[in-house]
């Protein structure tokens, strides 16, 4: 870990209430890769699910075909380490990840599926 991030996680522990402090310290806990990288996914997703209020000749079909493609693969990914025994659902940094791939392959093809009718027109 760089040492801006880990200055940023000590002076961060002292606010921490006790009542958080086991999520706080969990494997896969705002202090760790595992919290963060799915939390910027989700923010992909959630992008994508506002995109609905937005006119529909507006919406990229490559950038929807993007994220669902990034999903897809992701979630291969998850599942083919489940399937081969590294991996377990039980675990929160697999089902989290797996979660969020998948809702990001389908919001992506939602959005790649209605833009394409749109543009073929």
């Amino acid at each position: 870990m760089s040492k801006v991030y880990k200055t940023v996680v000590v002076f961060a522990d002292r606010f921490v209430p006790n009542k958080l402090r086991p999520l706080w310290e969990h494997e896969a806990g705002p202090k760790t890769i595992f919290f963060w990288a799915p939390a910027f996914k989700w923010a992909l997703v959630a992008a994508s699910v506002d995109e609905y209020r937005r006119p529909l000749d507006t919406v990229s079909p490559t950038q929807s075909a993007t994220l669902a493609a990034t999903g897809l693969i992701w979630t291969r990914y998850c599942l083919g380490l489940v399937f081969a025994g590294l991996g377990d659902l039980n675990r929160p940094v697999e089902a989290l990840s797996l979660s969020q791939s998948l809702s990001l392959a389908v919001t992506g093809l939602i959005w790649s599926r209605y833009s394409l009718l749109v543009f073929q027109v």
